[in-house]
């Protein structure tokens, strides 16, 4: 099956636990120059397969929209479409402090009628207390 009408990215081998001293073996102890600092996390959890294609589920769905187009009307239909998200992208201003929603993106991406997490409960990124609008834009603006 060709890599671009793939319906589902691709899951992630699965790796076994980082080893320890792999550069140091005659000691047995974790070499932080060469193998940067130690973590736990990465060393016991690995990740649940299905993360990884979750968080790939956009961008697989992109190329198989984008493959189907370019076998039913030619080159010509996406690289118009990606023309159009590259202009959208460039002219958006957004303030600091407040959310911004791009309807004419989520249009072109086929994600107008999505319901998600942040459409009714904001994004999770955002601060529960809002910060001053006012002054935000001062500093901003260099006022």
């Amino acid at each position: 099956m060709s890599s671009t009408l793939r319906m589902v990215p691709a899951a992630l081998p699965v790796q076994g636990p980082a080893a320890l001293g792999r550069d140091n073996a005659e000691y047995g102890v974790h070499d932080s120059f060469r193998n940067g600092l130690r973590t736990l996390r990465s060393e016991i959890v690995q990740g649940h397969p299905l993360e990884a294609r979750l968080e790939n589920w956009d961008q697989t769905r992109d190329q198989l929209r984008l493959g189907i187009l370019r076998n039913v009307y030619g080159v010509a239909a996406p690289l118009r479409i990606q023309m159009e998200r590259a202009l959208i992208k460039q002219h958006m201003r957004a303030i600091p402090v407040l959310h911004t929603h791009n309807v004419a993106l989520d249009i072109l991406n086929g994600k107008d009628d999505d319901i998600e997490f942040e459409d009714f409960l904001g994004e999770a990124k955002m601060p529960t207390q809002m910060m001053d609008v006012h002054l935000t834009m001062e500093r901003a603006l260099g006022m």
